[in-house]
């Protein structure tokens, strides 16, 4: 068994968190991850508080065990949303999108465990100062908004960075991911992709067949030409027609920040494969096979353990 702080801070029993994405981490998905000793994580995207408390509750019907909500704290709804986690009596909130000083202050005093998704050393450290009780360092090879260092670097400069534990993200969907993140000083992971295509997720199957089809250079990033919005997705229609409007000499970043508006929803509710962006991560091509979530967890955790079993005879 791995023993790691994060489990002793939030009271599971796995270091394995289960990526908020948007469209998909609903209250089901999160019940199955924190039921099978994970953190199952709800994703709050750009939805208004009454969805939220909907999904809360559903989740809270299903399992007993601590699960978590993410907020993007660009949403038009962030303040409404950050009450509304205190009002249902959330324990973890990790969040995206910007620093959650604002509302650091009510959330601790409501006994909530805050974990922000950073991407930089400067994030990590802000977050520290304003209150974090860990971090989750993202590397770009995650899939979604990203930033600009891979995992591999970012991970471990972070843990050099701060005195609050460290979990890894990005790149990352089985035992090797994991004991490589816990060498880089990590103590424990997140995983959006991988949990894309487990059973009790309720995403579109059509985007769970295109990760399942992915190859290792299935995905591409849009949204690097202006900053700010760079997003990793699987290569389709979709994404083709991004790139090229987005290097078009006449196009403004307006004209970018619209292309996407909509695009994420057509992939995980209707499953259009043409006109959908089906956000991924890098190592879609490594996952083959849907499962349950507790398979999942069980099958990461149990082969990192194997393999830092086996590290000993790299010493001599």
């Amino acid at each position: 068994m791995i023993v790691s702080p994060v489990c002793e801070m939030l009271g599971i029993t796995y270091p394995v968190f289960q990526g908020g994405m948007a469209w998909i981490s609903d209250g089901r998905l999160a019940a199955a991850v924190s039921e099978a000793g994970g953190l199952g994580i709800i994703s709050a995207m750009n939805a208004e508080a009454g969805y939220l408390k909907e999904q809360i509750r559903l989740a809270r019907s299903l399992t007993s065990r601590p699960f978590g909500v993410n907020i993007m704290l660009m949403s038009p709804h962030a303040d409404s949303v950050a009450q509304a986690v205190i009002e249902e009596g959330v324990p973890v909130v990790t969040t995206g999108a910007g620093s959650p000083a604002k509302y650091m202050a009510a959330w601790k005093e409501a006994g909530i465990r805050v974990i922000p998704v950073v991407a930089s050393v400067a994030s990590a450290k802000m977050a520290e100062r304003s209150g974090a009780d860990a971090l989750i360092a993202e590397g770009q090879e995650s899939g979604g908004h990203i930033g600009e260092l891979t995992t591999m670097a970012i991970v471990p400069q972070v843990c050099d960075a701060v005195q609050i534990p460290v979990l890894a993200a990005g790149g990352i969907a089985d035992g090797r991911g994991m004991a490589a993140a816990l060498m880089l000083g990590a103590c424990g992971v997140q995983m959006g992709t991988r949990f894309l295509v487990a059973k009790e997720c309720g995403v579109h199957q059509n985007y769970k067949d295109m990760v399942l089809r992915a190859s290792d250079i299935s995905t591409v990033t849009t949204g690097r030409r202006f900053g700010g919005n760079t997003c990793r997705c699987i290569k389709n229609k979709f994404s083709r027609n991004f790139l090229h409007v987005e290097y078009e000499p006449t196009t403004t970043a307006e004209d970018v920040a619209d292309l996407g508006v909509g695009a994420l929803r057509r992939a995980a509710v209707e499953g259009d494969t043409a006109g959908g962006c089906f956000l991924a991560g890098q190592i879609s091509g490594m996952v083959k096979e849907e499962m349950t979530a507790a398979d999942i967890i069980h099958e990461v955790c149990t082969d990192c353990e194997t393999l830092l079993g086996r590290s000993k005879s790299w010493v001599k």
